[in-house]
């Protein structure tokens, strides 16, 4: 009797170290399952972060590429934007003292650009004045013809004090998109 008294808490220890063992292992594989579970939402978060990263200097980039990317966009000149751009060779005449009249314009048929024949009158210098301004203006013109003459003379046949000239300009703006519909 004493020996099967002896034999219980043997038994019952063998028992408990089974149900220890199997929790341990339960335990274990559970601890793996989360380790693998955190790693693989570590990995997906860190893409997001790196691409979020990008995102933030890519638009970064974008500010302060744009100064610079207006300034090229200056140079162009769409279809669209076709009464700005003759506004602002218009606007250049005054500033010379020249006055400046836009006497046709054409979208080219032999290749891109948009030919433009403005006539232009004032004295000699503000003609020049206003020649120069049109050569470096921030769009690219390629001068198709020039007709520069005097038109001063009064009712007499006399030759005025400040004889007025008249200039006849056919440009062909190459900075020209035409956008396609």
């Amino acid at each position: 009797m004493k020996y099967s008294l002896q034999k219980i808490p043997l038994f019952i220890s063998l028992i408990l170290f089974v149900f220890l063992c199997f929790a341990f292992w339960f335990l274990y594989r559970t601890i793996n399952n989360n380790n693998q579970k955190a790693e693989q939402e570590t990995a997906t978060l860190q893409a997001e972060a790196r691409r979020r990263d990008d995102i933030t200097s890519l638009d970064r980039l974008l500010q302060e590429v744009a100064p610079d990317r207006t300034l090229l966009e200056t140079h162009f000149a769409k279809s669209s934007d076709v009464v700005p751009f003759l506004d602002t060779i218009e606007q250049l005449a005054p500033k010379v003292g020249a006055l400046a009249q836009i006497n046709s314009v054409n979208a080219g048929t032999d290749g891109p650009g948009l030919i433009v024949e403005l006539k232009a009158s004032g004295n000699f210098q503000s003609i020049y004045k206003f020649l120069t301004l049109l050569e470096s203006s921030p769009y690219e013109l390629d001068f198709l013809s020039m007709d520069i003459h005097t038109v001063s003379a009064d009712a007499s046949g006399k030759t005025a004090k400040t004889s007025q000239w008249e200039a006849v300009f056919k440009m062909k703006l190459l900075s020209f998109i035409q956008e396609i519909k």
